[in-house]
């Protein structure tokens, strides 16, 4: 289900204008072009009204409206209180685990034990959660098994309220950017009240979950690059470095907590883009001026984002140096650097020769090791021969011989190497089947056939053959331990040994559907390397000498992500929603609770403050539209400034009623939408703070005729 963010765009910004000091021009008139923009500026004793600019390239003074850095104080103070207040009370409660706490939780867990794991998200907010819970006293032995356990005598505190302090930020953010932007404190006032008292912003910031992480990113950087935006006439000063830097941290901080960060990069790299297009149509710089602003950009933008983020990896890498759970998801060669896994600091031939005893692992995610045990496929699943699976786990049955093509006992010969394009046969170690594919459909894909165990002892027949192939390898080329992608071609059939990722029923064990594909193209599914290598007439290597470098671990890690991202699907029975559901609040998502005897906390959106995002967010063009012809039809539409849908709507009350009265239709209409954002957070604050007692549709209950929709399951 995808998971419920706070909606910061009911400051949505862009050029629009109130209609005001309005002027009409005779048909025969020209409307003068403005003339070409100059970043330099004239001289000072010649700067024309309303021009910011001084002979300095400093601001000589604020755009209309005020300087928005300045003025009352006391607002964001405010802003900072109720911000802070709202995301810290009742941290603690529910005092057991809610909703994803039980994954990123884990996860802060792992990273305080030094435990290699696997998550299809980089890891900078797992390691912050970790890290925040190391400082606050939490000592990483909390299982986080299922959502509703107890934390009991185990400080969770800390990781809560660390995300609860970067929600906190959000407001504040959200307030200085429509500040910077409107120049307005009313604007931004109202931008930090709808973000302050929503529900579904408040609830996503009280638990440990990466969204409140990365939402302060984001935020951040918009932020930063709207401040570093304010300094374009202060080119290269230390305000200019300063917020140039701190908007290229921050993207690196959005995409090193979840990929979805890769939009705010597109936002900034667009504005960067047309911010220099309109330097290079600046004739008062040079080629060299504009040069320095590129690198300048380059450097700040990309160079240290892609620094920070490599950073964030290296760091993640050497921490995580245990074996766990996430050591299957990579090859061989990135588990040989795990202290505690099989392969660490372990010592085994370093070419497959026949002879030899290995295991077999397949390189999708989730592939597994080539296995089979004595059971049979049942009655009706192609023939009833024994079953060949994938196992996830290390286990004797993953054992196999590589055995000539027609030699059953190679074991006593002159351990040959196994070369590319060689024809083998694979014997299973404990039960002296061979390796078996015919032309009977696979249990699950059935576009696949099936693959068994057969013969006795070794002996078989022709269905028995498999051809090696290295990938990428010429014929002759020896096959690497661990490094080596190694393909298995059915000599009889054709097809390739392919593990599916399908789960297997209950016969099965569960365990992973391996077939022969007909479709020869080469994917990791296809896709094998040897990483248990025993032959007692070889000599043995270190595996220390084949242990990938960061480069090769850093790309591996990125594969396997996204791999793992493009293969998330909803479960069995998991409630999921369609992209329509967010915009209008549709839906929303239990934290914790079902019934009236648990303390029940549910994500959902204040009403109020969802609508009129929506609202706005339709209000918008249309006012841009508006705008748009009556510049054309000649009005004067007074000085331009970047527009918030509300804010402009409720100032253009002077295009109904004259002064006084239309300065208090506005204060009326500003008045009007905050007391509705507070007296519906005030009806709906027990969502996020949590209730017992009857549920909504019950009597007594404190939610009593707030259901306005039949999709809320509160």
């Amino acid at each position: 289900m995808a998971k419920k963010e706070c909606i910061t765009q009911l400051s949505t910004t862009g050029a629009t204008s109130t209609l005001r000091n309005r002027k009409t021009f005779p048909t025969s008139v020209k409307v003068p072009r403005a003339p070409p923009k100059d970043r330099s500026g004239p001289p000072a004793a010649h700067l024309p009204e309303g021009d910011p600019r001084s002979v300095d390239g400093a601001s000589a003074r604020p755009p209309a409206g005020g300087d928005a850095s300045k003025g009352p104080s006391g607002l964001l103070m405010l802003v900072v209180v109720l911000s802070f207040s709202t995301r810290l009370y009742k941290i603690t409660e529910p005092p057991h685990v809610c909703w994803d706490e039980t994954h990123f939780g884990k996860m802060g867990s792992y990273y305080i034990n030094r435990t290699f794991f696997f998550d299809v998200h980089p890891p900078l907010g797992k390691m912050l959660i970790g890290l925040a819970g190391y400082v606050t006293g939490y000592d990483g032995t909390f299982p986080f098994m299922k959502p509703g356990d107890k934390y009991e005598h185990h400080d969770y505190w800390g990781m809560r309220g660390f995300c609860a302090v970067l929600g906190s930020f959000l407001p504040i953010f959200a307030y200085l950017i429509v500040r910077e932007l409107s120049q307005s404190h009313t604007a931004a006032l109202i931008t930090a009240t709808l973000l302050i008292f929503d529900t579904g912003c408040i609830t996503i910031s009280q638990y440990i979950l990466l969204d409140p992480i990365l939402l302060f990113f984001i935020m951040a950087a918009v932020l930063s690059m709207v401040k570093f935006d304010q300094q374009r006439y202060r080119p290269f000063s230390w305000y200019w470095w300063l917020w140039l830097l701190l908007t290229g941290a921050s993207l690196a901080g959005a995409l090193g907590v979840k990929f979805v960060g890769l939009f705010v990069i597109l936002l900034v790299g667009l504005h960067t883009v047309w911010d220099l297009w309109e330097l290079l149509g600046d004739l008062s710089l040079s080629l060299v001026d504009i040069a320095k602003h590129f690198l300048a950009r380059v450097a700040g933008l990309i160079l240290l984002p892609l620094f920070l983020y490599v950073t964030t990896f290296a760091i993640h890498f050497a921490v995580l140096n245990k074996s766990g759970p996430g050591d299957g998801f990579f090859s061989s060669a990135f588990q040989s650097r795990l202290v505690g896994n099989n392969l660490y600091n372990a010592s085994m031939p370093e070419y497959l020769a026949y002879g030899s005893t290995i295991t077999v692992k397949n390189l999708r995610i989730a592939g597994g090791y080539l296995h089979s045990h004595w059971h049979l496929y049942p009655e009706g699943v192609g023939a009833r021969q024994q079953q060949v699976t994938a196992y996830l786990h290390k286990d004797y049955n993953n054992l196999w011989l590589v055995q000539r093509k027609d030699d059953n006992d190679s074991r006593s010969g002159t351990p040959d190497l196994v070369r590319h394009g060689d024809v083998i046969r694979l014997e299973h170690k404990e039960t002296t089947r061979n390796l078996h594919g015919h032309l009977h459909a696979a249990p699950l894909t059935k576009k696949h056939f099936q693959v068994t165990g057969y013969g006795v002892n070794g002996t078989g027949d022709t269905n028995d053959l498999w051809q090696v192939e290295v990938c990428g390898g010429q014929k002759g080329d020896p096959v690497k331990v661990l490094r080596s992608k190694v393909r298995f071609l059915h000599r009889a059939t054709g097809c390739v040994l392919y593990s599916s990722g399908k789960t297997l029923p209950k016969w099965g064990w569960e365990q992973v559907e391996v077939t022969c594909s007909p479709y020869l193209k080469e994917t990791p599914s296809s896709q094998w390397n040897i990483e248990d290598h025993i032959n007692p007439k070889l000599p043995n290597i270190s595996l220390s000498v084949l242990k990938p470098h960061f480069l090769e671990i850093l790309l591996e890690s990125h594969i396997v992500m996204i791999r793992g991202n493009s293969g998330l699907k909803p479960k069995d029975n998991e409630m999921n929603s369609k992209p329509w559901h967010w915009p209008i609040n549709y839906q929303g998502l239990r934290f914790s609770g079902v019934n009236d005897t648990e303390y029940r906390v549910y994500l959902l959106g204040n009403p109020v403050v969802w609508w009129v995002n929506l609202a706005g967010l339709g209000l918008y063009p249309i006012m841009v539209a508006v705008a748009s012809v009556a510049l054309q039809r000649g009005f004067s539409l007074g000085q331009k400034r970047r527009g918030i849908t509300f804010d402009v709507l409720l100032k253009s009350t002077d295009l109904l009623l004259r002064p006084p009265y239309s300065d208090w239709l506005q204060r009326l209409g500003q008045v009007a939408l905050l007391l509705s954002v507070l007296y519906s957070f005030y009806l709906f604050h027990p969502l996020s703070y949590g209730m017992t007692g009857p549920l909504a549709h019950e009597p007594g209950s404190a939610m009593a005729g707030l259901k306005w929709m039949d999709s809320w399951e509160f």
